[in-house]
């Protein structure tokens, strides 16, 4: 009888072991994502119309600079994915980084900005760090959304020396403002 009870022990207490290894690997493979939010380098204002919403102005020659400085600060990130909206500014700004890594630009709409942001969050992102080129407005509401809140306004027009570096992992999530 005692060898009974002492395996029937064994038994839940190698049970438990298991189940307690389970729990520790799911919460150590949870959701792990690194997102760098960027607004493109400076556009190129004397160019006719660039001024107006449906301009497609390019980089003027400090972008152009701006965009080759990409390339050293942001090797650092072992980016694996670079998403830009289809505008010669953005696609300009990361052209330098994508043709360094060997990636591939992938375009996303801007107008579609929460199922953009949807779609980066999926499994299939798990581990990975994603770079996305946007605008003064799309790039802060973008980190808005992967956050789930509204922390981050639009940018003035004059700003092009910050990105953002959103975390997630597991339920947290969290952003960090970086000058460069």
């Amino acid at each position: 009888m005692e060898g009974v009870i002492k395996l029937k022990y064994m038994f839940k207490s190698t049970i438990l072991t298991f189940i307690t290894l389970l729990l520790c690997t799911s919460v150590l493979n949870a959701q792990k994502q690194r997102f760098i939010i960027l607004r493109h380098a400076e556009k190129d204002t004397t160019v006719a119309g660039s001024q107006m919403m449906q301009a497609d102005p390019p980089l003027n020659s400090k972008g152009q600079e701006r965009a080759q400085s990409i390339v050293r600060k942001f090797k650092k990130y072992k980016i694996s994915t670079i998403y830009s909206t289809n505008y010669n500014r953005t696609k300009s700004t990361v052209l330098p980084l994508a043709n360094a890594m060997g990636l591939s630009i992938n375009n996303y709409d801007p107008k579609q900005l929460k199922t953009f942001a949807d779609e980066l969050t999926t499994q299939a992102n798990h581990s990975k760090t994603i770079l996305v080129v946007g605008h003064s407005n799309t790039s802060p509401r973008l980190v808005n959304l992967l956050l789930g809140k509204d922390a981050y306004k639009d940018l003035d027009e004059s700003v092009y020396n910050q990105y953002w570096v959103v975390k997630i992992n597991g339920q947290r999530k969290y952003a960090k403002v970086i000058l460069y």
